[in-house]
């Protein structure tokens, strides 16, 4: 029989004790014709070198298996090298390049998020947190996945105008043409910035699908609400602040609404005017509502300036009024206790006190009129005629004369 023990005591079978290339005699045999090597086997105090060990590997196969498909021998055949064996490569050299495999398959999950971005980790689809700039790890690919949107960097959308790649722009008047709230047509361009939600970056990623587009259209739509609402004379002169803020507002209601992972940081109006064909009429107009707002400007200064005036003069002659009633009701008063005074003297003697009013009442009489004396029982020699008048005034003129 083929695989019996031959004389000489060595094993003549493939898994004899002999020295072929499944033997266990001396001088067996690898399966590619070497005997033992130092650092190949199973040998414990001489771990393989796994770079060495391919490289060998793949020379003897190249040398083998040309003769395979030539008719070399295999286990039990005539010719050539003995049939292969797992002796070469063991199973801890196996165990090593698996363990290298699976480590460099989990260094593939290793990622880094730049300042500025925010990485939004997926493990087989599903959203399962976001992670902070610098050095991170999620489950490789194709489990886990990462996106980093940059969160910081503000984008920025112009509506009702386009480049026309020669550095100037073309109006769009199907997007800056709007209706007033009084039927009046207004030609608005203006301006949109927006960023990513840094809190939520998810929602921007997977709930839009063209973000910018989705933006642009609902900055059109808010721009004509708030337009609509409003007459064409505020939209062109004093409410412009007011409009952008109020488009910025619903704006962001409607982005919220949708869970969009955007947020407006400014809307900007850069031309609001009237349509071009009647922009002169506007413009005329304009200047009119100019000319009045200046002469109510005028007439409200004059205003300013008379009425204090009058209030002051009608201050004063309330004044004056209320001294004058004072004063006569006081010398009323007097009037009235002097009267009682001399009223208890005369009560007391009538005729001196009669007497005395009279010579009282002369008194003040002829003080106030020139006087002339004529004296009819004077003798002749004796002028009748002494005017009083003409005495005071040559007494007046030497008192004066004597001052100086």
């Amino acid at each position: 029989m083929p695989w019996n023990n031959q004389s000489g005591g060595k094993g003549g079978g493939p898994w004899g004790g002999g020295d072929g290339p499944w033997g266990n005699g001396p001088n067996r045999q690898g399966p590619w014709g070497n005997g033992p090597q130092r650092g190949g086997g199973n040998d414990p105090q001489n771990p393989p070198d796994l770079e060495e060990l391919l490289r060998r590997s793949q020379d003897r196969l190249k040398r083998v298996f040309p003769n395979r498909r030539n008719g070399g021998g295999g286990p039990g055949g005539g010719g050539g090298s003995g049939g292969p064996s797992l002796g070469g490569i063991g199973a801890r050299g196996v165990a090593l390049a698996a363990i290298a495999v699976a480590v460099i398959y989990g260094l593939t999950g290793v990622y880094t998020v730049r300042p500025g971005e925010v990485g939004v980790e997926l493990i087989l689809g599903r959203h399962v947190g976001n992670t902070l700039p610098g050095l991170n790890y999620n489950v490789p690919y194709p489990f886990g996945e990462v996106y980093t949107p940059d969160v910081l960097r503000i984008r920025e959308l112009v509506i009702g105008t386009r480049g026309n790649g020669r550095g100037s722009a073309v109006d769009v008047p199907a997007e800056s043409l709007m209706l007033t709230g009084d039927e009046n047509i207004v030609d608005i361009d203006f301006r949109v910035q927006w960023q990513v939600d840094r809190d939520n970056p998810a929602d921007f990623l997977f709930n839009i699908e063209d973000p910018e587009g989705t933006v642009k259209q609902v900055a059109e739509s808010a721009m004509r609400e708030v337009v609509g609402r409003r007459n064409i004379q505020p939209i062109l002169t004093q409410e412009r602040q007011q409009i952008q803020l109020a488009v910025q507002e619903l704006m962001q209601q409607t982005l919220n609404h949708y869970d969009a992972g955007i947020t407006i940081t400014q809307v900007q109006m850069q031309k609001v005017d009237p349509p071009e064909q009647v922009i002169d009429a506007f413009r005329d107009v304009q200047a009119a509502r100019a000319d009045q707002e200046t002469a109510q400007n005028q007439a409200e200064a004059y205003a300013n300036e008379i009425v204090p005036e009058a209030r002051g003069e009608a201050a004063r002659i309330v004044e004056q009024s209320q001294a004058y009633r004072d004063q006569v009701i006081a010398e009323a008063t007097g009037q009235a206790d002097r009267f009682l005074s001399v009223y208890e003297e005369y009560a007391k003697a009538p005729d001196v006190t009669r007497q005395r009013i009279y010579l009282e009442t002369l008194e003040r009489v002829f003080s106030e009129t020139d006087k002339i004396i004529i004296d009819s029982s004077a003798g002749q020699g004796i002028v009748p005629y002494l005017p009083l008048d003409r005495v005071d005034r040559a007494g007046q003129a030497a008192n004066t004369g004597g001052n100086r």
